[in-house]
């Protein structure tokens, strides 16, 4: 591991504070909005812009790479994420933020693809794997470090939103300069949504609905967290917390799916994630036990959204997962650009636990979805299984087929019932 960051440092610091810019920008918004009034349906219209840009960008960024190349596209988008960040605090209207939101998603899905294509031009065959999953593990880092920079200063003036321009600003230096040459580029055609829910039904249902949650949890935890009149510590500490829970619990997880039906996995999470949402809204705990909470729920989504990706490709040959990776992030896409409207609908209808309930319900219906195509047709056996990967539901289709590959999923397709 040593070898890879020595030999990927300068993309792994640029990711760095990409990502610290990122989780900060994201849940000062949220606080932001509370201070300035605006109500939870309007903010849903901010939080969906960034998921909706994200998946707008994930599709046309890569015919923008191969007209004009890697370093122009990431100049140019790493200049509208920074002078988006500045505007926010300028223009503090929901109108204006949820396009400024869409065109921040926009850029962020291209830099993305962008980073991560040069992060797996960097590395040989023999460390691609690790150099991809020290690139997971510095996202991880970064949208942590964020939430606590946002106790450096008042949410209400200007300094936090100088503070992430600066990082993102800063961060295109060591990429930039990065004696790495530009990668090559193909741009990858997701698999129809047809043809998926013919390989895989529960990939298929189950990353929308995780696309959902995902939305709800991580995009509107700021804006539940301003209207339940947490402070900025405690709003900023209840986001980190969810994304601490969502990397520590892949690990175990991933390890216990690959010597068992993925399937009773999948279902055993979304299980307990729905009785960790039902004790929150019953018990109505204090802040440590929003933070627990936080970490349980986080550390559901995140190994859920790995496992379905994981369970699809248990069904394809080695060529095809590339594509089908690619069609279940257009799905989830879909699902997280609801997230925030029905979340926004049901605080409106029950208040503040109307964002439990929203999470609760996607789990149970993924939990009774999923316990269904248990009893349609037969596990692959664990022998066949390809195995687990660490995947970040920011990530691109570039990091999926990367980590996928690396995961040797080398099984042969298998006759599917839908």
């Amino acid at each position: 591991m040593l070898t890879v960051v020595r030999q990927t440092w300068p993309l792994l610091l640029g990711v760095m504070l990409l990502m610290v810019g990122n989780g900060m920008q994201g849940t000062l918004l949220g606080v932001r909005g509370g201070i300035e009034g605006i109500s939870t349906g309007a903010m849903a219209w901010v939080m969906a812009g960034y998921f909706g840009g994200f998946l707008l960008g994930s599709m046309a960024v890569p015919g923008m790479i191969q007209r004009v190349g890697h370093v122009r596209v990431f100049a140019a988008l790493g200049s509208l994420i920074s002078a988006v960040v500045i505007l926010y605090a300028a223009l503090p209207y929901w109108q204006a933020w949820a396009v400024l939101r869409l065109v921040i998603g926009f850029s962020f899905a291209g830099v993305y693809i962008t980073a991560e294509s040069w992060m797996n031009a960097s590395a040989d065959n023999e460390t691609r794997g690790r150099a991809m999953s020290a690139y997971m593990i510095v996202q991880m880092l970064g949208l942590v470090s964020g939430q606590a920079l946002l106790n450096l200063g008042d949410p209400a003036g200007f300094l936090l939103f100088i503070v992430p321009s600066v990082l993102v600003s800063v961060a295109f230096t060591p990429i930039l300069l990065s004696p790495q040459p530009a990668p090559q580029f193909e741009s990858l055609r997701p698999m129809s949504v047809a043809r998926l829910f013919r390989v895989s039904p529960l990939g298929c249902v189950g990353i929308f609905l995780i696309g959902g949650v995902f939305a709800g949890v991580y995009g509107m935890a700021p804006v539940w967290g301003s209207a339940a009149g947490l402070s900025v510590r405690e709003v900023s500490a209840f986001v980190a917390a969810i994304f601490i829970g969502g990397m520590a619990i892949q690990y175990p997880v991933g390890w216990l799916s690959d010597r068992m039906d993925r399937r009773v996995v999948i279902t055993a999470l979304a299980v307990f994630g729905t009785l960790v949402v039902i004790a929150v809204i019953v018990l109505d705990p204090g802040i440590w036990g929003l933070l627990v909470a936080a970490a349980l729920v986080g550390g559901v989504a995140n190994p859920v959204y790995a496992l379905l990706i994981a369970y699809t490709n248990d069904f394809l040959p080695p060529s095809e997962m590339a594509g089908a990776s690619a069609g279940l992030l257009f799905v989830n896409g879909f699902g997280s650009v609801a997230g925030p409207f029905v979340t926004a609908w049901l605080m409106g209808v029950m208040g503040n636990s109307g964002f439990w309930a929203y999470n609760g319900v996607l789990l149970a219906a993924l939990a009774a979805y999923a316990g269904w195509r248990m009893t349609q047709r037969a596990a692959p056996a664990v022998e066949a299984q390809g195995s687990f990967a660490v995947l970040s539901p920011a990530a691109s289709p570039v990091a999926v087929e990367v980590v996928m590959a690396d995961a040797d999923n080398t099984v042969e397709p298998v006759q599917t019932a839908a």
